[in-house]
């Protein structure tokens, strides 16, 4: 009886040794955004309409030196920026751009405001959106 006893035991032991290990290793879905290109695809919830579709603006976040650099349809931008990813909390310092005339300057306005309003994101599979408090998302973007 005892080393039944001991068997069970030692038989309960390995499956809860076993399924410990598993579930260590198994994979938790990210929400780090940094070293990403994010390409946009809605602003104010509407999706974006380019009359030139090589200028989709876009984003990436480089934690070294915490900054940021882009392009926002026609002119580049860049500057610095502050995150908490624990809280997902996240704020764009006003940088730096290019000052080109071209088409859709209205979408580079409107996508550059969205940024630097933004406090907060969130991120679903391969889409993160930009929020301020808790209003509807001020830009949506995908991973490029």
């Amino acid at each position: 009886m005892k080393s039944l006893y001991y068997y069970l035991s030692a038989l309960v032991l390995t499956v809860f040794l076993v399924a410990s290990c598993q579930t260590q290793t198994a994979k938790k879905p990210t929400t780090d955004i940094t070293g990403k290109t994010w390409k946009l695809t809605e602003l104010n919830g509407k999706p974006i309409q380019l009359k030139n579709q090589k200028n989709n603006p876009y984003f990436k976040l480089n934690m070294e030196g915490m900054r940021y650099e882009g392009h926002a349809g026609c002119n580049g931008l860049g500057g610095t920026f502050e995150i908490k990813p624990d809280i997902m909390r996240i704020k764009f310092n006003q940088g730096m751009s290019t000052m080109m005339a071209c088409e859709d300057l209205d979408i580079e306005s409107q996508f550059t405001k969205a940024i630097l309003a933004a406090d907060n994101y969130s991120v679903n599979g391969n889409t993160l959106t930009l929020n301020k408090a808790r209003m509807a998302p001020l830009a949506k973007f995908v991973l490029q």
